[in-house]
This record gives C-alpha cells, sequence and structure tokens, in this order.
C-alpha cells in the first residue's frame, strides 16, 4: 500500500490524518506501516482526505483518481459486482471459498450486501480477476481491468 508516500505527498502528518479518521496515531502507524490491515471503510475515509482512487492507494494503479469517482462506497452495486464477475469467469462460490479459503457463509453475506467485504479480500479478489477495486466498490461504474502483478 501506498499510504505513507500519499500522505507526504500531500503534506499531512501521522497525527492529522489520525485525528480527521479519528482514530489512535498509533492505530493509523499500524495501518501505514502494514502491521495491521486498514478496515475498507478507514481505506475510503484515507482515499477520500487525499484524492486517490483505491486502485491507487493499493498499488494496483498509477491512476491517482477516476474522473467522476464517487466519495462513497456502493454495498448494492458492490454485492453485483462480486457475483457478477465471479459468473462471468464461471466460477462458484466454493471455488472462491477454497481459493481464498473463505467460508462459504460469508463470501455469500459479501455477495448479498450483509457484510462489507474485508481488505484482504478485495484486495486478493482484484488480482485473481485484475478488475479495480473502486469498480468493485461501486465507487466509479467503469469496468475498468488492470494488469495486477502479484508477488510470489
Amino acid at each position: 500500500m501506498r499510504l505513507k508516500d500519499i500522505r507526504l505527498k500531500r503534506g499531512y502528518t501521522q497525527l492529522y490524518i489520525s485525528e480527521y479518521m479519528q482514530v489512535t496515531r498509533t492505530t493509523y502507524t499500524l495501518w501505514e506501516n502494514e502491521t495491521e490491515l486498514i478496515p475498507i471503510k478507514r481505506l475510503n475515509e484515507f482515499c477520500n482526505l487525499c484524492k486517490v482512487s483505491f486502485d491507487y492507494a493499493l498499488g494496483f494503479s498509477d491512476v491517482e483518481i477516476y474522473p467522476y469517482e464517487k466519495k462513497n462506497i456502493n454495498i448494492t452495486k458492490s454485492k453485483e459486482r462480486l457475483k457478477d464477475i465471479r459468473r462471468e469467469n464461471r466460477h462458484t462460490q466454493e471455488y472462491i471459498g477454497k481459493k481464498f479459503d473463505l467460508n462459504r457463509s460469508l463470501l455469500s453475506k459479501y455477495e448479498k450486501g450483509i457484510n462489507i467485504i474485508s481488505t484482504t479480500f478485495l484486495c486478493e479478489y482484484a488480482k485473481l480477476y485484475n478488475i479495480s477495486t473502486d469498480y468493485l466498490l461501486g465507487k466509479i461504474d467503469i469496468k475498468i481491468k488492470l494488469d495486477i502483478k502479484v508477488k510470489n
């Protein structure tokens, strides 16, 4: 992730970001150092403050912000897109569950919009299908394919 680089480029301190997000500086530092994973809703706050896309913040794209990017995550679109992309690739929930060591019940809750997807799942799903995280979250409406390089 590029949290630190983005923060420095914008001239923000860790304290400023943590106060803006209403978390402790220690919590933000753990996210920035990737010691702990930043939750999706908090990453959305960070991206909105810094005016960057999820794809950029996660290091999946060099596009800082997409035209017409929305500020909020759209759970309705997200659940539909998760399911549609899985089905387009002729994958079952069982396949995804095994691929990501994920309980099928949780995947079903993601696809029904009962639970917001985790940051880890979002990243792995985007890598599997080379699809924009911003698209998956309903922040943009253009289906952008990315060339996400998976590190071995």
